[in-house]
């Protein structure tokens, strides 16, 4: 399938989800669904259990437990279940819920989403003249480049507070399916940009940090009984688990089987979603398209149940993606299922909701027919009134019922949306410290993304306040000259390339907009290379040549982009990533670009060289080089091969030494006799220690790794600095990774200042290797804790020591 036609596809499907958010906008707001003499009024109470919206429908409150709120919230979802007949059950069970008139239940649209900002695709939000937008965060691929935990939090508070504001005015559900925690093992990925990148912990910490900051409540973060805690809004952790792919060549997501280890599984794939559940609490897990080792996601009892709701505890609901069981029907032909065996079968796995039609086409049948007993349904229902419950639904939270149409693209929302990108943005060129510029030369910005606005806001994004594009933020401050020199990011040919170079053989300074778009990169497209698209790379290379002036090169993109020629060119003096910077873009770029702001952003995926393609397909799950067929490692982690630009590179106008202080350089652990060693495989030239590692669920996993690193700028400006941590394993243990992230901190150091940064991690977790079973071990030996990169780092050795009988 051609790219083009994918594109096609997906203009297609955004503007059926936007013709029927349309079409049903009457029907959003919470009682629209009550017709008649009283409708109007009831309509204004945004909660359901109001006495006095009961009695302007005609019902007595009292008559209804499930709005008592002297009982539980397992209770009162048990009686609003148990009125229910079985049809009527079954039309509450997928996401656009019909509700009962005679209980007085509204109809609910579950599927709303808040990837980096409120948007409107799905039918749970619409926008209007009323609220004609919300606050566009940078793509989290640019937000995630910030390495900085406090702003992923800040993020999700502000969302959500937006979100809650337009639930208040009858434009937004309560339960938002964000944020998208997979794990890029394939930049290639049209996704990329939605993510938080290659590095499992860095995904876990987006995604714990983000969730945190969408649902918590003040207060009620730490509650005994987590099935009650109230929620400002309800987070979803997606897509579970092992998707990275949409179409590429011939493999589309809807059939592709994901052939992956256990180890693979272990240490990447499920990592984040276990975090996202046990540390962040969030109320809802979305199933994945892809079948895992010939099972659909959906459909694996084992993931589902066995893990999510067992073995992680999940408080929430288990969701299909949209239309996943149409899928495992109609394109896996999973072992042949009927729609009735298929929704049964999805139900007893654990899959408390659809995103789609096949429960309320079939459940029905499924259960008259014996084939999922109603009790499975009951279970579900519950699951999903208990989370509405907690989010306000039914009885409100007063500390939100205030927010309004004030609390949408307000102007610390929009100044927090300038900060998020400028943190992102990654500085990866400065020849001769060209960069920062004095406001007010000569400048000439050239290139498709010169002048973007829709470009900069990504995938999954809604309508923004008021775009700010890279040309109208410069002319504010600089005396700018503006010449396209391609149309749009195709660029598919050089038709305006002798104006581009006309202005800027005059100018005192060239800055090219460049990179990708949606018609590039994006869900249902994923790249088939990692070229600058079209002939922009020779407009790049033309421009520089006539620059009478220092060029600069500014790339907008989701992922990376083999832009060497660039990086070698003498010519070329600097070179910025900035991501998909929202709405505020230009400013945020204006604000690195002249100085404002010192850029501190690292790089979340490995940039990789263009042949890196052609050494293994994308349908490949393997992290580890497959010798066998000649394929390298994938992500820092495994690849050992030569880069454009490494994970977690980033520059700054200033520079910074570390040095390194550990409260403790060895791990003595006593082994009981309930404790045994366990093998693990060294290189031959390396001898195995006599006890080579133990696994950690025999172990109590209370040692600590503590350390302090004293940060000092030794530049001229002020800055920020992302503190890496790596743990690296002992050296010789065959296939393993060659280091780790475990840690990272942002800090700010004034120009001549000292800061120092304590860091204090669990040693299992932190030491950890996955062997090829799926055992997670810690192994003894001497192994590296690293602060930085290769080229400005501290570090030192732990050694973990078994004394055993």
């Amino acid at each position: 399938m051609g790219k083009s036609f994918r594109f096609l596809l997906f203009c297609l499907s955004i503007l059926s989800v936007a013709s029927w958010a349309v079409s049903t906008q009457q029907s959003r707001l919470l009682m629209d669904d009550f017709v008649g003499e009283y409708g109007d009024l009831a309509k204004n109470y945004t909660h359901v259990c109001h006495e006095s919206r009961y009695a302007l429908l005609g019902l007595d409150i009292k008559n209804f437990a499930f709005c008592d709120k002297s009982l539980s919230y397992e209770e009162r979802a048990k009686d609003l279940v148990s009125r229910m007949t079985l049809q009527e059950k079954v039309m509450q069970s997928v996401h656009t819920a019909s509700g009962v008139r005679r209980l007085g239940l509204p109809e609910y649209s579950w599927w709303s989403e808040a990837l980096h900002g409120i948007s409107n695709l799905g039918p749970g939000v619409f926008f209007d003249e009323a609220i004609p937008g919300a606050t566009s965060f940078p793509a989290v691929i640019l937000s995630t480049a910030a390495f900085n935990q406090t702003l992923w939090k800040t993020l999700g508070r502000v969302v959500s507070t937006e979100g809650r504001a337009m639930y208040n005015l009858g434009r937004a559900g309560l339960t938002f399916w964000s944020p998208n925690i997979n794990v890029v093992r394939d930049t290639r990925w049209g996704r990329t940009q939605e993510t938080s990148g290659e590095d499992p912990f860095t995904v876990g910490e987006f995604g714990v940090n983000y969730v945190r900051g969408l649902q918590d409540v003040e207060g009620t973060e730490n509650v005994t009984d987590l099935n009650s805690r109230p929620l400002k809004v309800s987070s979803c952790c997606k897509h579970y688990a092992a998707y990275d792919i949409d179409a590429w060549l011939d493999v589309d997501r809807h059939t592709f089987d994901a052939r992956v280890s256990e180890q693979d599984m272990k240490e990447t794939f499920v990592s984040p979603f276990e975090r996202c559940v046990r540390e962040g609490d969030v109320s809802s897990v979305m199933c994945s398209f892809n079948q895992i080792n010939g099972i659909p996601a959906c459909s694996d009892s084992r993931l589902l149940k066995g893990v999510i709701r067992d073995e992680w505890d999940l408080h929430g609901y288990i969701v299909s993606d949209c239309y996943g069981l149409e899928v495992i029907v109609d394109n896996q032909n999973y072992l042949n299922d009927s729609k009735a065996d298929a929704v049964a079968k999805t139900l007893q796995a654990g899959l408390d909701l659809e995103c789609g039609h096949y429960y309320t086409d079939a459940l029905n049948e499924s259960v008259l027919t014996g084939k999922v007993s109603q009790y499975e349904l009951d279970r579900a229902l519950k699951n999903l009134y208990v989370l509405l419950l907690r989010v306000g639904y039914f009885d409100g939270i007063p500390a939100y019922e205030s927010l309004g149409l004030k609390d949408i693209c307000a102007a610390d929302h929009i100044e927090l949306a300038r900060e998020a990108a400028r943190q992102g943005i990654v500085l990866l060129k400065n020849d001769n410290e060209v960069l920062p510029l004095k406001p007010g030369e000569k400048i000439t910005l050239v290139g498709p993304h010169a002048n973007a606005t829709q470009v900069m806001i990504g995938n999954y994004a809604g309508l923004p306040c008021k775009y700010v594009s890279p040309l109208e933020a410069f002319s504010a401050i600089a005396n700018v000259t503006y010449a396209t020199g391609c149309l749009d990011a195709s660029c598919s040919n050089d038709t305006y390339f002798s104006e581009a170079k006309k202005a800027a053989k005059y100018a005192a300074v060239t800055i090219i907009f460049v990179g990708t778009d949606l018609s590039i990169e994006a869900e249902f497209i994923d790249r088939e290379d990692f070229l600058l698209p079209g002939n922009q790379a020779e407009l790049i290379k033309q421009v520089a040549e006539v620059s009478s002036g220092p060029v600069i090169l500014v790339v907008l993109s989701g992922s990376n982009i083999d832009i060497a020629f660039a990086k070698n060119n003498p010519k070329i003096s600097a070179i910025l990533w900035v991501g998909f910077p929202g709405e505020q873009g230009g400013h945020s770029i204006a604000d690195v670009v002249f100085g404002k702001y010192n850029p501190g952003g690292r790089l979340p995926v490995t940039w990789y060289e263009a042949d890196y393609v052609d050494m293994l397909p994308m349908s490949s799950m393997s992290l580890r080089p497959v010798d066998e067929l000649g394929y390298p490692g994938r992500t820092y982690k495994f690849f050992n091969g030569s880069t454009v630009y490494p994970f977690g590179y980033g520059m700054s106008y200033t520079n910074f030494s570390y040095s390194l202080t550990p409260s403790k350089i060895s791990i003595d652990i006593d082994l009981n006799k309930f404790q045994k060693c366990r093998t693990v495989a060294y290189t031959e030239d390396q001898m195995a220690p006599s006890c080579p590692a133990v696994l950690l669920d025999d172990m109590s996993c209370d040692d600590t790794i503590e350390f302090e690193v004293a940060v000092t700028n030794v530049g001229r400006v002020d800055g920020s600095e992302v503190l890496m941590v790596y743990s690296l394993p002992p050296s010789g243990i065959v296939g393993t990774h060659i280091k780790q992230v475990i840690g990272f901190q942002k800090v700010f150091v004034a120009a001549g200042d000292t800061e120092t940064v304590k860091f204090s991690m669990n040693a299992c977790k932190s030491l950890r290797i996955v062997d090829s079973t799926g055992y997670s071990l810690l192994p003894s030996g001497s192994h590296t804790i690293r602060v930085g990169d290769d080229s400005n780092s501290a570090s030192y050795s732990l050694r973990v020591k078994y004394n055993y009988n």
